[in-house]
């Protein structure tokens, strides 16, 4: 049941995530910069928590923190990125949609790699999220400045993600490292991906587009500390096709805080996203259920 109340709770914390983002977009349209203020924050959230509860000597352990480190570089370090310019293009409840999919691609991951055992219910489940993602293909009412290429990087994000929950599992289950413990490790190589790329591209204006976008990323950054903190001890305490399943909720958690604090118009929400929403949260579900 802790498994359980944990994904329900992480895909809340995501689903919020992604509607915060796509507020900071609109107010400040830079998605790589505000990607280091995000996963800036999420660290300190993170950190601070860790040390507030008598875990911070969990962090000296050097063998498994380069082990989470390492998966910090690929998730959230390069699907963070991915991620922003997926909501910039094409909205936040459609990226969440895409991001639906993770549960098929975490349980196939889990099943192929880690001999998770397979069931019947992933085919009828894998049907419904296909149908529902694909859906989103043919919509005619779509959000200001909507790009099909954002919901490619959905779907890439997806994939990222489920391959980050079974990196995640794999690492919870050799180790006894606190959950905040690995989250922090697993951010700070998320900021040295993220961090990098942005002072590459950005060169010597990095300082002062960091100070510009601060504000607008704020609460994303928050909600991204919390929610990464939450899906760390649910991935060591729970199997993938427990977890994924749940979290995966996060699409219709988006598209309801969507409609709340952005608006129905704000990010088009019209009835073929909804359909597209629900046969995904399904496909979802009925893989949790029957695996």
């Amino acid at each position: 049941m802790e498994a359980v109340g944990l994904g329900l709770l992480a895909g809340i914390l995501f689903g919020l995530l992604t509607v915060l983002v796509r507020r900071g977009i609109m107010r400040v349209p830079d998605p790589v910069a505000g990607s280091v203020v995000v996963i800036g924050l999420a660290l300190a959230v993170v950190l601070a928590a860790t040390v507030a509860t008598g875990q911070a000597g969990e962090l000296a352990d050097g063998r498994v923190a380069i082990a989470y480190l390492l998966i910090g570089l690929v998730a959230p370090g390069l699907s963070q990125i991915v991620f922003m310019l997926a909501v910039r293009d094409a909205g936040a409840s459609r990226v969440a949609i895409m991001i639906g999919t993770a549960p098929l691609l975490a349980t196939v991951i889990a099943v192929g790699f880690r001999d998770e055992p397979l069931k019947a219910g992933l085919v009828a489940g894998t049907a419904l999220i296909v149908v529902g993602g694909a859906s989103l293909a043919w919509e005619r009412t779509l959000p200001e400045g909507f790009r099909m290429r954002g919901l490619v990087l959905g779907f890439a994000c997806a994939l990222l993600f489920a391959t980050r929950d079974n990196a995640m599992r794999i690492a919870g289950l050799e180790t006894d490292m606190d959950a905040r413990a690995a989250t922090a490790w697993t951010l700070l190589g998320a900021l040295i991906a993220v961090g990098g790329f942005a002072a590459v591209t950005r060169r010597g204006a990095l300082p002062g587009t960091l100070r510009l976008v601060f504000r607008p990323y704020l609460p994303a950054g928050i909600v991204f500390g919390l929610a990464y903190t939450t899906l760390t001890i649910a991935l060591a305490v729970g199997k993938v096709t427990v977890f994924a399943p749940l979290n995966a909720m996060q699409s219709l958690w988006t598209v309801l805080l969507a409609w709340i604090l952005i608006g129905r118009a704000g990010d088009a929400i019209g009835p073929r996203v909804i359909g597209a929403m629900a046969l995904v949260v399904a496909g979802g579900v009925m893989i949790g259920i029957f695996r």
